[in-house]
């Protein structure tokens, strides 16, 4: 056997806590063999990303390696000089972050940004940077390879921009390439196609790969190898048939098992009440005259409902969020809220309106203040809405991060304290502190492992049975749909093409394009990619 390309041996980080130092790793050993791809899956706040980091040499602002040694191809990256590591980030080691939207300069064009990476590494000339940009670009599956380089980062999908940031980290070659969550935030076809792109681009290259996600189906399609983290510590280390077929550790047992259905009775809404929510036949576009991003969609949301919205990415799924609460006008159709004309825009909206609707975005890491501490992020819509100040404040900031499972010592921490399960934990409690009526959730359980998503869909339904919450939950994962959903609705290209109760759309998706959605979705299968995308068989090695 050949020495690993990465070699952790003993990896134990601190981070300070009240003026104390507090283990979060523990310990934690792995090897990584050249063209070998290592998946780590966990829970929110396992010590994933942790990981993934340090192979760079990198611990987090307020944290300290303090034991064990990282090794990339004999190279002692805690130890080396600064010098010598910054050479290698970059060159030898690359990273592709969970959120592409955040990680993007928005001034500039993804070519210029993908040019900027060699330029500071190589000698390239500048047609040549082009050129190379433009065959990464192809073999990532990105349109008009050639041209999309002239692109801003808000010009494209999301499944198209995290596909720019793989091509950005392959830029110069790197023998080893760390994914963070690189697909979290992508629709089941989407993620796919990343998925798919991503495999044969490691192949090509024979590059290295550690594979950071909470999805363990997703995992089992592109990993050689599987290891299982939890509170800092590996739980297990297997190659990944074994690990699908013969788990050791309960904790495995209970991701393969997954979570039992805990729905209720069937949602009817009350005969003659009407609809909380009702959008008819909207009409919107980003700007007068231009491309229409929604056409004629029509929603209707009864009080105590979750309507569940699908679709790939660009469908108008979250585009029809930005028209309910005010950041897109819609140029035809009609809004009511509680009988109530909806104004269609949110600077024109009262302050009690703004209460009663509340969005939980899909990316934490835009939404919520990084110069802010937990406390003042919940806090606020407490004072703004409720009048809570002092010790009400601080007691209800408590209780609704009990509610969403997050210990009341990160009253204090700022949000890059937090893994990134955590912190859409912290955007939902944001949103509940209003004590909304209406709570759309885009994407909500994206970032968390299946058990912790677990947790937070039965604090959903639990408030939405106490308070009779209503709420829009748009959601890629159909196993999501099915545990909380009591109306379907399917979008594409701007359209609603199918809607029904959860059986009614997908137990029996009788429309092409749902059928479609329905069989995009990972199974707890390693060989089941090449059933459904045969032309990814050659890419698995």
């Amino acid at each position: 056997m050949t020495q690993p390309l990465l070699k952790i041996d003993g990896l134990r980080i601190e981070v300070e806590k009240d003026g104390a130092w507090s283990e979060i790793l523990h310990g934690v050993s792995l090897d990584l063999h050249r063209g070998e791809i290592l998946g780590v899956i966990g829970e929110s706040g396992a010590g994933k990303s942790t990981i993934g980091l340090a192979a760079l040499g990198y611990v987090r602002k307020g944290g300290r390696f303090s034991g064990g040694t990282v090794h990339l191809d004999g190279v002692e990256m805690l130890s080396a000089p600064t010098a010598q590591v910054e050479k290698m980030r970059g060159m030898r080691v690359a990273y592709v972050a969970q959120s592409a939207a955040s990680h993007f300069n928005p001034a500039h064009t993804i070519g210029d940004q993908f040019a900027e990476v060699l330029r500071m590494r190589s000698p390239m000339k500048k047609r040549d940077i082009a050129r190379k940009a433009a065959d990464l670009y192809a073999e990532l599956g990105l349109p008009d390879p050639e041209s999309i380089g002239g692109r801003y980062p808000h010009q494209l999908s999301g499944g198209q921009l995290q596909r720019a940031m793989i091509a950005m980290a392959m830029a110069t070659d790197p023998d080893l390439l760390i994914f963070d969550e690189p697909t979290t935030a992508l629709d089941v076809t989407t993620q796919l196609d990343v998925l798919g792109c991503v495999k044969r681009a490691l192949t090509r290259s024979g590059a290295a790969a550690l594979y950071i996600t909470h999805d363990l189906a997703l995992v089992a399609q592109i990993s050689d190898r599987i290891m299982v983290m939890r509170h800092g510590a590996v739980v297990e280390s297997a190659p990944t048939r074994q690990m699908l077929s013969a788990p050791a550790e309960d904790y495995t047992r209970a991701l393969l098992k997954g979570v039992a259905s805990e729905r209720g009775p069937e949602f009817e809404a009350p005969k003659g009440e009407r609809a909380l929510l009702r959008l008819d036949n909207l009409t919107a576009s980003y700007a007068s005259g231009g491309k229409t991003v929604l056409k004629d969609v029509t929603v209707h949301v009864h009080r105590g409902e979750t309507v569940a919205i699908v679709g790939e990415s660009g469908s108008g799924k979250s585009t029809l969020t930005r028209s309910v609460v005010g950041l897109l006008p819609p140029s035809d159709g009609a809004m009511v809220f509680d009988g109530q004309q909806l104004l269609p825009k949110l600077e024109n909206r009262r302050g009690e309106v703004l209460r009663r609707i509340q969005l939980v975005h899909q990316l934490p890491d835009l939404s919520l203040n990084g110069a802010q501490s937990i406390g003042t992020i919940i806090g606020r819509p407490l004072q703004l809405f409720r009048g809570l100040k002092g010790q009400a404040q601080r007691d209800r900031v408590a209780e609704l991060l009990s509610m969403l499972e997050l210990p009341e010592s990160y009253v204090s921490r700022l949000p890059h304290q937090l893994s990134g399960g955590e912190k859409q934990r912290v955007a939902i409690a944001r949103a509940l502190a209003a004590e909304p009526e209406l709570l759309i959730c885009d994407e909500v359980t994206s970032a968390l492992d299946q058990l912790v998503a677990a947790g937070v869909l039965r604090i959903l339904r639990k408030l939405k049975e106490e308070l009779g919450l209503s709420m829009i939950f748009i959601t890629h994962d159909m196993a999501t749909v099915r545990e909380i959903a009591d109306t379907v609705i399917v979008m594409r290209q701007g359209a609603v093409v199918n809607r029904g109760t959860v059986a009614e759309v997908l137990d029996h998706p009788s429309e092409p394009y749902t059928r479609q959605l329905v069989e995009a979705a990972p199974e707890m299968d390693p060989d089941w990619i090449t059933r459904v995308r045969p032309d990814f068989a050659s890419a698995r090695g």
